[in-house]
Parts: C-alpha cells; structure tokens; sequence
C-alpha cells in the first residue's frame, strides 16, 4: 500500500505519519501545499522524512489559488449566511486536487487526511477525492475508533512523538485552532467554543494576525482604487497585479484599517452549529469594490437573478461540492454574468469601514441625463410611468374590488 497524506507537519498530521506506516505496513509520501499561509514551509521535507515518510513534495499554489479559486468566488459575489467568506472553504479542493496529482504520479492506491469527523473539511477533502480520483481509496484516521482510543486528545498525541522521537512544536496551553492561507485566517475551538467569549478585548485581541482592531486603527482615512475587467480585479492603485499580488496587497491594506473581522456562529454541513472568527481584510475589500462596478454594468433581472442564486452557490462551496456538476453549471452563467464588468471603483478604508467614493465603468449602463431631477431632456419619459403603475396595479385595483383587499 502507498499512502500520499495532506501533510502540515503540525501534532496531528505529524502523527497521522507514523501511525498510518505502522497499522498499514504502507508506504507514505507526504505533500503540503503553499497556498498563501506565510508559515515557515522551509525544512518541511526534512521533517516529514524523519517522521516516516519516503518521500515529500511542497507545492507552491499560491496564483493557482488566488486565479482559479477566489477570483471565480469574488466573480459570484459568495457568503455562506450573510457573513462567511469561504477562506478555508474554498481552499481545500485546490489542496485536494493537488493531492489526488500526486497519487497518480506516485501510483499511490490511497490517500489520507488529518480533517476531524466533526467538521466540513473531511467533507470537502474527500468529495474532491471521489469526483477526480474515484478508485483511491481513502483513509481518514480521526474517524476510525481504533484511532480516537489510541489518541483521545492532544496530551496522548504529544506523548506518541516523545516516544518515537517525532519532531512537533506543541503545546497544551495553545487556547484554539487556526487555518490561515491567502484569503484568510480562521480561527475556532478551545476558549472560542463559548460563543459569549469577546476575542477582541485588550486580553484577548493578540489572537488577531492579518488585522488591528479598528480601535487601534490610523486616525486618517485611506482611499484605494481598484480596477476590474470582466469581474476580475487587475490594478490596486494603477498598478497592475496578479490575482496573488493583488490579494497580498490587499490583506496589508485591509489589516492596516482593521478591515474584515468577523465573528459568527455557522451551520456545519454536518449538522452542528460551530462559532468561528475570521480575518478576511484583502477579500472584504475586494467582494465590496466587485459589488460596485457591478452596479454600472449589470443588468437589473441579470443581476438579481445571479443574486438569487448566491446561497445555493456559497452553500455549495462550504459542504465541498466545488467539483460538482451544478457548482459548474452556476460558474458558466456568473461568468457569463461577468463580461462586461470592467471599471474602477474608489473605496475609503477608515477604522474597520469600507466606504464607497466613487466607481466608473465605459460599460456603465447608468446614465445620468435620464437619472437626473434637473429637468435635463433624455430619451425617458416621465408620462410613461402612468400607464407603468395602473398596468402594474390592475390586479391590486381588482383584488380590492372583488376581494375586499388586503388583511388588516
């Protein structure tokens, strides 16, 4: 048996190594993917060969990520209930894919995971899986029981690697989990499992890596502007980037202002409801100034017809299903959707706020002879609306009569 794991080189995954040689007699190559994380990915391979594995691969995937994932997310506008952004979401069936790669180069039967079975990620791993590599078989460690007695939390995992000598830095004391990559950080379990717990106090706000608090944000406002062709930004300030840069500067920009901290309590696809707080500084800016060129450039009915189907899109990409056939079907029509918004938007970052300044487009479908109160002569005719509204009203007018109307 080969084995390729997911491989993060932290507590559990470096664990996941030995046990997974050991209860399998396998092989074991181990992969981690920088897709934007910033953490030290240096010595990895080194460090995965010492724990078990014959071979280890890092693959750089940040433009990947940020082209052919987060932008056809901004594209579509995408927020799980209102709030959620996506960030870890949308980053593991990149990291999936990449994996199932490997398998094949390999001629690996198996791959594997360190995802919990409580959380979504064991489902968007291993829905990634089956839609591109259905013969792997799948390992996920944390949902066979014999694992769970072996390690029932992270004290006996800790002794595990003092035993076999496994190089991990952890600890007992860490007071929660994080998930960082390009789009965002996440951060959830351990003190945050108290959904009255206040992260952002002078105490706890060192939680806190991509963002200051807006409290502690410049006094003097920033103004930032993006350009947009076809629904993908290109320039942050006139200066053209690739869709990594541009999130890269972004995120700096954001996290200056104290932009894109949000704390929720989200449906796990699951069943449970789990409370998360995220760092989304450089996306928030982003899905906003994407809104606005929006806002010249599409059509009423277009628009609000890709609005309606936003849930079922973002719902989508959090239970996993971004390699699903309706998941395509919505991308082609966003897409679509996304031809002719190119413009610039200018946006003022103050105190945790994104305030819109300005945004122009040469698709602009706004015209402001027809829009404007000033008695400037345009192609519209105001005597129109007369027979608009009785057209529109006839069925009210006949409710009414024959009805007695509305409930009072």
């Amino acid at each position: 048996m080969k084995i390729v794991l997911a491989y993060s080189g932290g507590l559990d995954t470096s664990v996941i190594v030995k046990w997974l040689k050991e209860t399998y007699a396998a092989e074991i190559v181990t992969f981690a993917a920088d897709i934007g994380q910033e953490e030290e990915l240096k010595g990895l391979d080194k460090k995965a060969l010492k724990t078990g594995a014959s071979k280890h691969y890092t693959l750089d995937l940040v433009e990947e990520f940020a082209s052919d994932y987060i932008f056809p997310m901004i594209r579509a506008n995408a927020i799980y209930e209102g709030q959620y952004f996506l960030g870890t979401s949308i980053a593991r069936p990149l990291i999936a894919k990449a994996q199932v790669e490997i398998a094949k180069k390999e001629k690996a039967d198996t791959v594997s995971h360190g995802a919990t079975g409580k959380g979504n990620d064991q489902c968007r791993f291993e829905l990634t899986y089956m839609a591109l590599a259905p013969h792997l078989q799948i390992i996920a460690p944390w949902k066979i029981e014999a694992y769970r007695k072996l390690f029932p939390g992270r004290a006996e995992m800790i002794a595990y690697c003092t035993k076999h000598k496994i190089p991990v830095e952890a600890s007992l004391k860490k007071p929660y989990s994080m998930d960082r990559n390009l789009l965002h950080i996440s951060y959830e379990a351990g003190i945050l499992e108290d959904p009255w717990f206040d992260p952002t106090t002078k105490k706890n706000k060192g939680m806190f890596k991509l963002s200051v608090s807006p409290e502690d944000a410049p006094d003097k406002a920033e103004y930032v502007e993006l350009d947009f062709v076809k629904g993908d930004c290109v320039a942050v300030n006139g200066k053209q980037l690739t869709p990594g840069a541009v999130l890269k500067t972004l995120n700096k920009l954001g996290g200056k202002h104290g932009i894109g901290r949000v704390d929720l309590v989200e449906n796990r696809f699951v069943g449970m409801k789990s409370r998360g707080v995220y760092e989304t500084p450089g996306g928030t800016i982003l899905m906003q100034a994407h809104r606005q060129v929006e806002s010249l450039t599409l059509d009423r009915e277009v628009m609000h017809l890709r609005d309606g189907l936003i849930p079922k899109y973002a719902q989508l990409i959090y239970n996993g299903f971004w390699f699903a056939p309706e998941r395509e079907m919505l991308q082609s029509m966003i897409d679509d959707s996304q031809r002719y918004v190119t413009g610039t938007v200018r946006l003022k970052l103050y105190k945790g706020n994104i305030i819109t300044c300005g945004r122009k487009s040469k698709y602009s479908l706004y015209d402001e002879n027809i829009a404007s109160m000033e008695g400037v002569q345009s192609w519209y005719n105001q005597s129109d609306a007369t027979g608009f509204i009785r057209l529109n009203g006839l069925r009210l007018r006949a409710r009414s009569l024959v009805q007695r109307g509305p409930k009072k």
